[in-house]
C-alpha cells in the first residue's frame, strides 16, 4: 500500500490508477478552475522549481510509479525496500515538506497557496504510510502495486521486443525486492495480511510461469528469449518462495490488525485534511447506511413486494449479464456514454475509450479496478479489469459472486462512465503536471462512487426499482465499508463481525463478503468511497446553491474535475472561497439546533 498517486489506493488498493492518456485543451467549463499555472504567484520561479524536483524525486524513488506514468526510462526498475532506503525515502520527504512549508502566505496568490497546500498534503500523505502506519513491516499492500508489471504485458506503449526487454529487467530486478520485503516483514503477522501476500505472490508466481511465457513468445531475440527464461526462473522461485513462507506463518498468525483511534484520526488528516472526531466521522456513515436501507426498502416493494429485503437483492442479483461479467460489462460502456451525452451531465473532453478484460491472477482480491496509461502516455488504451470468482470456492459461491445486470451497471459507472475513467480524462489534462500524477483516493474513488447516485437520479436505464436497487446494493457495499474501517480500526470489531455486516447490511454473498472484511484490515483507507462521495455532495449542494442555473450541474462536474486529485477539502475551498474546512457535514440534529439558537438569539 504505497500510495503515491491514487491511494487503490488506490488502490492501493489498490485501485491501479495511472493517469494518462492522449491530452488535448478542454473546453473550458462556465465556471473554471483557477488556472494550474504557477506563473502568477510572487515565488513562481523558486515555487515552480520546486514542484518540478519533487516530481524528479519521487520517479527516482519509486520508477514504477515513473514508468506507470509514462517516463519509460525508468523501465524494468524497483524501488529500494531495504530499510536504508525506507529511510531515505523518509528523510527526503521530511526535507521536501520543509521546503514547501517555506513559502510563505504572504509571497503567494490564491493559485500558489492552492499548489503548495496540494503538494504538502500529498508530502503527508506519504509520510503516513512510511512512518506511523506500521504497513512497510507487514502489509503485503504496500509494496503490491509497486510490483505490477502490468505496463508491460498489456499496455502497447512500444514495439514488443522494447516492453519485453523492460519486463526481462523487471524480472531480474524482482528476486533482490523479494528478498528485502520478506525482510522487513516483521512476524507474526494478522491473519488476513498472511492471506493475502500468499494470494498475491502466489499469484505473480503462477502468472509469471503461466501467463508471461505466451506473451513474449514470438519475439525473435535469441540472447533476449534467454534472459527471459533465466529471469522468469528466478522470479517465479522468489515470489513463490514468499508466498510459501508467508502461508508457513498461518499458525501464528494474529488478529493485530488495527491501527487504533490516534493513528486512524491522523490518517484522515494526513492523506484527505479530514478531523472530524471518530464519533461524528461514525454517526454520518450510520446515517448514510439507513438512508441507503430506507431507499432499498421501497425500491423492493415495488420489485418484489412482500419479500425479505435479503430475498429482494438476491432476486436482482439472479439475472445475471449475458456472457458473464466481462461481456456484461463490456455491453454497457456504450450506452453509459451516450447516456452522459444525452443528459449532459458533465464534459467528455476526449474520444478514449476503456477495454474490458479479466483480471491477471496476481491482483484479483476486489471485483474490479481500471488500469488507466499514464499522463506522459499518448493514444493507449485503458483497460477495465474483472476479477473471476474464486476457483476454490464452491461453485454456488462463485455462482454469486457474478453481480446481477443492474449491479454490473453501476460498477461500470464506477469504473468507466462518469466515474475513474472519465475523471482522468478530466485529470490528464490538468495544465499543472503535478495534478495529473497525484490523485488522491477520497477524490478519485468518491467522484466514481458519487457517480453511481448521480447517475441514477439522472435517469439511467429508466431508473426502475430493479435499477435502484443495483444502484443501492454499491451505496450499501460502501457504507459498511465505511463503517467497517473505523469498526475494525479503532472500536474493536473482528474480521467475523465485519463480514456479517456485510452480509446482512449490504447483502453481499458470501465470497464478497470475505474479501470485503479482509480489505479492511489491510486498507483501512476505504472508507474513502463514501466520504469522498459525502463531501463531493456536500460541495455540490453549496456550490449549486451559489451558481443556481440550468446548466449548474454539469459546470460544477467540470470545475470540480478540473482540479486534478487532491484532498477534497482543498477543493472546497477553491470553489467556495476561504481555508479548507476541518467540518464538511451538519448532521440534520445539529442543524436544527444551531437554527433553533440562532432564532431564540
Amino acid at each position: 500500500m504505497r500510495p503515491i498517486h491514487v491511494a487503490t489506493l488506490c488502490a492501493v488498493m489498490t485501485v491501479a490508477f495511472a493517469a494518462g492518456c492522449h491530452r488535448e485543451a478542454p473546453n473550458a467549463p462556465p465556471h473554471s478552475a483557477p488556472s494550474s499555472s504557477i506563473a502568477a504567484v510572487n515565488d513562481d520561479a523558486p515555487l515552480e522549481r520546486a514542484v518540478n524536483d519533487f516530481i524528479d524525486g519521487m520517479f527516482r524513488r519509486h520508477p514504477t510509479f515513473a514508468a506507470s506514468a509514462g517516463r519509460h526510462e525508468f523501465d524494468g526498475k524497483l524501488p529500494d525496500y531495504s530499510p536504508a532506503g525506507l529511510k531515505a525515502d523518509t528523510d527526503w520527504l521530511h526535507a521536501q515538506r520543509a521546503r514547501f512549508a517555506a513559502f510563505a502566505d504572504d509571497r503567494l496568490d490564491a493559485s500558489g497557496r492552492f499548489h503548495r497546500d496540494y503538494v504538502l498534503a500529498v508530502i503527508d500523505g506519504q509520510l503516513f504510510w512510511l512512518e506511523d502506519s506500521g504497513f512497510p513491516y507487514g502489509n503485503p499492500a504496500f509494496y503490491t502495486d509497486d510490483l505490477s508489471p502490468s505496463m508491460y504485458l498489456t499496455r502497447p506503449y512500444a514495439p514488443l521486443p522494447q516492453r519485453m526487454a523492460a519486463f526481462v529487467s523487471y524480472q531480474e530486478a524482482l528476486p533482490k525486492a523479494i528478498a528485502q520485503i520478506k525482510a522487513n516483514f516483521k512476524v507474526p503477522l494478522p491473519a488476513s495480511y498472511i492471506e493475502l501476500g500468499v494470494n498475491s505472490f502466489g499469484g505473480y508466481a503462477s502468472f509469471f510461469k503461466t501467463d508471461v511465457p505466451a506473451i513474449f513468445a514470438g519475439v525473435k531475440d535469441d540472447a533476449l528469449q534467454a534472459r527471459f527464461k533465466a529471469s522468469n526462473a528466478a522470479a517465479i522461485k522468489a515470489t513463490q518462495d514468499l508466498a510459501d513462507w508467508l502461508k508457513a506463518q498461518q499458525p501464528h498468525a494474529t488478529q493485530d490488525y488495527a491501527l487504533g483511534a490516534a493513528k486512524f484520526s491522523k490518517m484522515l488528516h494526513a492523506t484527505e485534511l479530514v478531523d472530524l472526531p471518530l464519533d461524528r466521522l461514525k454517526a454520518i456513515g450510520e446515517a448514510d447506511l439507513q438512508r441507503n436501507l430506507d431507499a432499498l426498502k421501497a425500491a423492493c416493494g415495488k420489485f418484489a413486494p412482500g419479500q425479505s429485503l435479503s430475498a429482494c437483492v438476491a432476486k436482482e442479483g439472479a439475472d445475471k449479464p449475458a456472457g458473464g461479467a466481462v461481456e456484461g460489462a463490456r455491453a454497457e460502456l456504450a450506452g453509459l456514454r451516450q447516456f452522459i451525452v444525452e443528459k449532459d451531465l458533465v464534459s467528455i473532453p476526449g474520444p478514449e475509450q476503456a477495454k474490458v478484460e479479466e483480471a491477471p491472477p496476481f491482483n484479483r482480491w476486489n471485483f474490479a479496478y481500471i488500469e488507466i496509461p499514464g499522463p506522459y502516455e499518448n493514444n493507449l488504451p485503458s483497460v477495465y479489469y474483472i476479477a473471476p470468482p474464486d476457483p476454490a470456492w464452491s461453485k454456488a459461491d462463485q455462482q454469486a459472486y457474478i453481480p446481477g445486470k443492474a449491479d454490473l451497471l453501476f460498477t461500470s459507472s464506477h469504473e468507466v462512465w462518469p466515474g475513474h475513467f472519465l475523471q482522468f480524462l478530466h485529470a490528464n489534462r490538468a495544465h499543472w503536471k503535478f495534478g495529473q500524477l497525484f490523485v488522491g483516493y477520497a477524490f478519485a474513488e468518491g467522484w466514481a462512487h458519487y457517480a453511481e447516485e448521480m447517475m441514477f437520479d439522472a435517469g439511467l436505464d429508466g431508473a426502475t426499482p430493479e435499477v435502484h436497487i443495483g444502484q443501492l446494493t454499491n451505496a450499501l457495499l460502501r457504507d459498511v465499508r465505511y463503517l467497517s474501517a473505523i469498526g475494525l480500526h479503532t472500536g474493536g470489531m473482528t474480521v467475523a463481525q465485519s463480514e456479517q455486516m456485510f452480509r446482512d447490511k449490504a447483502f453481499q454473498d458470501p465470497g464478497n463478503a470475505r474479501q470485503q472484511a479482509a480489505r479492511g484490515t489491510y486498507d483501512p483507507a476505504y472508507l474513502n468511497y463514501t466520504l469522498g462521495k459525502l463531501m463531493i455532495m456536500q460541495l455540490r449542494q453549496d456550490w449549486i446553491a451559489a451558481h443556481p442555473g440550468p446548466h449548474a450541474l454539469k459546470a460544477f462536474h467540470d470545475q470540480f474535475l478540473g482540479y486534478g486529485g487532491p484532498p477534497i477539502p482543498l477543493v472546497r475551498a477553491q470553489m467556495l472561497g476561504g481555508k479548507p474546512a476541518a467540518s464538511l457535514w451538519t448532521a440534520p440534529a445539529a442543524a436544527a439546533a444551531e437554527t433553533a439558537a440562532a432564532t431564540s438569539r
